[in-house]
């Protein structure tokens, strides 16, 4: 059973930062690759960063460049987010995903991906 959990949200006052984690189960997370996504109320989910199984490819949208940092620890199962420099406009609900395939032509086409966390909120607000 394929398992997505994401942690680390929270609230933060902007210029602030947050680490998400997502740990996964259940499949072979060395050999997959995995996917941030965001959801903000009344808008549609949209990819943030990608990061390919061995992590050499390290995909960022334009909102995340420069300030977001995506990692991985194979030997723990885990993604990571670093967030920096928050803004009012990065608050949403984040997501991992995968489709537990090495890489995906399309990183932020969320089509792309079969297995999804619950999320975790992050919200930026004074």
């Amino acid at each position: 059973q394929v398992q997505l959990v994401e942690s680390g949200g929270g609230l933060v006052q902007p210029g602030g930062s947050l680490r998400l984690s997502c740990v996964a189960s259940g499949f072979a997370f060395d050999s997959s690759g995995i996917g941030w996504f965001r959801q903000a109320p009344g808008k549609e989910r949209e990819g943030v960063s990608y990061i390919s199984f061995g992590g050499v490819r390290r995909v960022y949208a334009d909102t995340a460049k420069g300030r977001f940092i995506i990692s991985r620890d194979n030997a723990k199962n885990a993604v990571y987010l670093q967030m920096n420099d928050l803004k009012p406009e990065d608050t949403a609900v984040y997501y991992c995903a995968t489709n537990a395939r090495r890489y995906t032509a399309a990183p932020f086409r969320t089509s792309e991906y079969v297995y999804w966390g619950q999320g975790t909120q992050v919200t930026v607000s004074s």
